[in-house]
């Protein structure tokens, strides 16, 4: 039987496709076959997401060990106040104080393609290197306070946060949404900087805050990262 150089290519592109077809199955039944056998999810219907961080993939979930302790770096009770005195519920009027899940919302938004959202850790380099939620940035809380350079606060404001300077004011229109965290319920440095935007006029709905932090991540036994 002749077969022409059409078919042979017909018969290469089905194979291909087949093998494609194959694989993809293949890694279907690896990923849930890994779901299945997680004794810790997140929710219900959540095991673990999927980001980036400093351009590389990390996979955030809860720590599989049941018999896993939280880090010693977050055990502490009773550190001296002030300066690290207890947080209210509600940061500033206008402001959504959120939890782990939807911090994890954001996270996944922001690896799905989303330029809207940016989630943002305050602490600086001493906490940094104790670990931090992967896909945050970190902008230190010195750099967004009243007491701040101007023009370096302005510039954050204007190429990160996607705001647009106009002479002494500013459009927040295409503003991004930013979720704020820092050490936990007893830390200043996130709420510093929210009341610092909210001042020049950042739009409250535009802005999130982590109340629990770093503390509420590690108690839930959730993924972090280093520096390297």
């Amino acid at each position: 039987m002749d077969i022409n150089m059409q078919q042979i290519q017909t018969l290469i592109t089905a194979s291909l496709l087949l093998n494609l077809a194959f694989a993809s199955v293949a890694r279907a039944d690896e990923s849930s076959s890994r779901d299945e056998e997680m004794l810790v999810n997140i929710t219900r219907s959540l095991s673990s997401i999927d980001v980036l961080h400093n351009g590389e993939a990390v996979t955030i979930q809860r720590q599989q060990d049941t018999g896993n302790r939280m880090n010693p770096d977050f055990t502490l009770t009773s550190r001296k106040c002030p300066p690290f005195c207890i947080q209210p519920a509600v940061v500033a009027p206008g402001v959504e104080t959120v939890g782990e899940v939807e911090v994890l919302e954001y996270l996944k938004r922001k690896a799905g393609g989303d330029d809207t959202v940016l989630v943002i850790d305050s602490r600086g380099p001493k906490w940094i290197v104790k670990g931090t939620i992967p896909g945050s940035v970190n902008i230190h809380y010195k750099k967004l306070s009243i007491n701040a350079d101007e023009d370096g606060m302005a510039d954050i404001i204007e190429k990160q946060f996607g705001a647009e300077r106009l002479s002494k004011l500013w459009d927040f229109s295409d503003a991004r949404t930013l979720v704020f965290f820092c050490n936990g319920m007893w830390c200043g440095q996130s709420p510093r900087n929210i009341r610092s935007l909210l001042k020049i006029g950042y739009p409250p709905a535009k802005i999130k805050w982590y109340r629990g932090g770093m503390q509420a991540w590690e108690t839930m036994g959730l993924t972090t990262v280093k520096p390297e």
